[in-house]
């Protein structure tokens, strides 16, 4: 074993995600034919592709040894996963080992306690950022899920699936849904377009007027703009069928931007999906619900909270991550962390915990631990 702060790593473990309803993997067969070529070997768990339609016959095509179950791939230099990891994977942490996913350690303190103790280097998918302040590791999932998010709210807007009955695009003579987008970012943004394409009256919010300039500009008014603050989110709020969550800091706790009292003004049946319940949730009556159980009923207003709502398409999602991810885990997995953090800036942002001390500063913040800066905690 290499350890986690040297030089590049030999080996890489894909472990099948077992989150509730989670079918993405982290790598495709592509993206292990890449680190093959470099002489990194991958070992993937038997089935970790399958709910994603990629079998491992595939991935031994690709250059992959199959390894039995998730000890054998966590048991790699590096690790590479979609989801957080769970309460029973904790044990596989251990000081040499390299970890590369999506942690929202905000929403999920036990994951950074665990993480912390064991003195793993894990690096978060969510907080890479670049020097222009994009989130490229984020993005996709964020265009997933804002698409998904209207055709969730469609469906439980059905009066059989406990909605007020109202269709998106409404009919000749009736009117349309209302819905609510707060968060002009990549979420809101796509939602608020989907939602227009399904003909549905469209009211996106968000501080930045640069931002609402840009999307009043692209859709040309189908998409009505408004500035983000209290009174316009009261009224929007009170009037809408469809409520969507999209608020974000990265790395941080998302701000609760609708109150209960808020929700207590909605229309009986009116429906909330909260995108951001993965970082906390914007909506302050929300908490984390499953594919399985997908909503539950508060105030007569339903609530859609899944924490990992591109796990609904997993096929589109595990794609359109991976072609994201690559080059970076590729960056990882050859430099070792040390050198990846101290050479490349977005990489840097991204390393979230080192050596047994946090390295993401909103992370720390929301955290209420110590800041340790990443190059410190590899040096």
């Amino acid at each position: 074993m290499s350890t986690s702060f040297g030089s590049g790593v030999r080996t890489v473990g894909v472990p099948r995600e077992i989150k509730e309803s989670e079918g993405r993997v982290a790598l495709t067969p592509d993206g292990v034919r890449e680190l093959e070529r470099l002489g990194i070997n991958v070992y993937v768990e038997t089935n970790a592709g399958a709910g994603a339609s990629i079998t491992d016959a595939d991935y031994v095509a690709a250059g992959a040894d199959i390894v039995p179950n998730a000890a054998d791939a966590w048991a790699c230099d590096m690790v590479v996963k979609v989801k957080e990891p769970k309460s029973e994977e904790f044990g596989f942490m251990r000081p040499d080992l390299v970890l590369f996913t999506y942690l929202h350690l905000a929403a999920y303190p036990e994951v950074a306690k665990a993480l912390v103790a064991s003195g793993t280097t894990a690096f978060a998918y969510e907080t890479v950022q670049t020097k222009n302040a994009q989130l490229p590791l984020l993005a996709p999932m964020s265009e997933v899920a804002g698409r998904l998010a209207p055709q969730m709210g469609a469906h439980f807007l059905e009066r059989t699936h406990g909605g007020r009955g109202v269709l998106m695009g409404g009919a000749p003579g009736v009117r349309p849904a209302r819905v609510v987008v707060l968060g002009a970012g990549n979420v809101g943004w796509n939602a608020a377009w989907i939602a227009a394409g399904m003909e549905a009256e469209v009211i996106l919010l968000d501080k930045n007027i640069d931002r609402l300039r840009y999307v009043d500009q692209i859709h040309k008014g189908r998409i009505m703009t408004l500035a983000s603050n209290r009174g316009a989110i009261e009224r929007s709020v009170a009037e809408a069928d469809l409520v969507i969550g999209a608020v974000l800091v990265a790395g941080g706790r998302a701000p609760v931007v609708v109150t209960e009292q808020m929700v207590q003004t909605m229309k009986p049946g009116a429906v909330i999906v909260d995108v951001a319940v993965d970082q906390g949730g914007c909506i302050e009556t929300t908490k984390e619900t499953t594919h399985s159980k997908p909503t539950y009923v508060l105030h007569d207003v339903v609530h859609y909270a899944v924490g990992n709502m591109p796990g609904a398409v997993p096929h589109t999602s595990t794609y359109a991550l991976t072609n994201a991810t690559l080059p970076y885990v590729i960056s990882v997995a050859q430099k070792g962390a040390r050198d990846a953090v101290t050479t490349d800036e977005a990489l840097a942002h991204g390393l979230n915990v080192a050596g047994g001390a946090v390295t993401n500063a909103p992370v720390a913040e929301a955290l209420g631990l110590p800041f340790v800066t990443p190059t410190s905690a590899v040096a």
